[in-house]
């Protein structure tokens, strides 16, 4: 068994999508719209078709009221791994 999805609440889904493409190098799995619900994924270029992350627009209240009280705790809403984080650092840096 293996996770297909998982979701973060982001502000801005282009903002978000900008950096997770254009910063991290991640690719665009999914991204339609259905009247005003637009479903957008990513994924790493490392695993294409691993896990996808599911960008969802923050505009539910109680959304919003867990996410801030996640990130006034301190608590990671996600994990990254890499094989060389001095790299990724650089590439990202620049």
């Amino acid at each position: 068994m293996k996770i297909k999805l998982t979701s973060i609440y982001v502000d801005d889904q282009e903002k978000a999508l900008a950096f997770y493409t254009g910063v991290l190098g991640f690719t665009r799995k999914a991204d339609f719209t259905n009247g005003p619900f637009r479903w957008l994924t990513v994924a790493s270029p490392d695993d294409p078709d691993g896990t996808e992350l599911q960008l969802a627009l923050n505009d539910n209240p109680a959304a919003k009221t867990y996410q801030q009280a996640i990130f006034k705790q301190g608590q990671p809403a996600l994990m990254l791994f890499t094989d060389d984080i001095k790299a990724d650092h650089e590439r990202i840096k620049a």
